[in-house]
């Protein structure tokens, strides 16, 4: 099973999302914790992956050893991709 750790940068912008948002990322976090390929998709142009959460998206790094999910950011759909 996965582990799953926040930046500092995505924790920042999970707070500034309405209460019930913040629970559906989670709650959805937690659910692809044992299959995380299976659920994201690859970035073409980046490393990373995408987590589609309805209008949401979630922009993950996927690490083997340890096997561990590190959320990069968390925000928007229109307004995700911007800072990468």
């Amino acid at each position: 099973m996965y582990e799953i750790t926040f930046t500092k940068t995505s924790l920042r912008q999970l707070k500034k999302l309405e209460k019930a948002i913040q629970k559906r990322v989670i709650a959805t976090l937690e659910r692809i914790r044992l299959f995380p390929y299976k659920y994201a998709s690859r970035l073409r142009e980046f490393d990373y992956y995408r987590l589609r959460i309805g209008k949401h998206r979630a922009i993950l790094d996927i690490k083997e050893n340890p096997p561990r999910i590190i959320v990069l950011e968390v925000g928007h759909r229109k307004n995700i991709y911007e800072s990468l």
